[in-house]
């Protein structure tokens, strides 16, 4: 599986693109804003867009995904429904930072934990981190070790947890119990800014690391 990161919104939320090299078949992850950005990525590397896939309702990360769907006729995936809350508004939020243009919306599909998602000849595992938001949900791609987390975990710190329905606790079980589980050599693209290695994280990050 290929993956390309798209930055967007003056937010730079890390939209990413993952796609199986054989078919071309591809997943958009969180088109938070820019939609044509997105669409340019996506003909640029002659992708076949299956379906986009949300990890949480904030509107950087799910703000052009209506856009998205209804240009390229595809299925919106997740969150979990818990976080319908803050789908239903997308607009109005987005509008409080500045940021115009995202529409609200309901899914083709809820995802929880143990789903799975095929796109092409790729296999996403779901799994179901609440904390940031009640509905968050990683997904991971267990052939390259990849997992994309949203915003449960950035190198050197965690998602805020100062949002409605946010849960600090929860946010700290859900990286300890699930994600680190994973392994140390799983590397992660976050919601924001570089990717890192939970392995590295666990050792060394100030809020969930072995020493935090």
């Amino acid at each position: 599986m290929r993956y390309q990161i798209v930055p967007v919104t003056p937010l730079e939320q890390n939209c990413t693109l993952l796609w199986c090299e054989e078919t071309r078949a591809a997943a958009i992850v969180d088109p938070g804003g820019d939609a044509e950005r997105i669409i340019a990525a996506v003909a640029a590397e002659k992708l076949k867009p299956a379906l986009a896939l949300i990890t949480h309702g904030h509107f950087d990360h799910a703000g052009a995904a209506r856009e998205i769907a209804d240009h390229f006729a595809i299925p919106v995936m997740g969150p979990h429904e818990r976080d319908l809350f803050w789908l239903e508004r997308i607009f109005e939020v987005g509008q409080s930072y500045g940021i115009a243009g995202g529409r609200s919306f309901k899914p083709e599909q809820w995802l929880g934990d143990g789903d799975r998602i095929h796109f092409g000849k790729e296999e996403l595992e779901v799994l179901h981190c609440p904390g940031h938001t009640p509905g968050h949900v990683v997904f991971y791609h267990r052939a390259s070790r990849l997992l994309l987390v949203g915003d449960v975990l950035f190198q050197g710190s965690i998602g805020r947890t100062d949002f409605p329905g946010s849960k600090h606790t929860d946010l700290i079980a859900s990286i300890r119990e699930k994600l680190f589980p994973l392994g140390d050599d799983v590397r992660f693209i976050p919601g924001h800014g570089p990717m890192s290695v939970l392995g590295y994280e666990r050792q060394y990050n100030p809020f969930v690391g072995d020493n935090a």
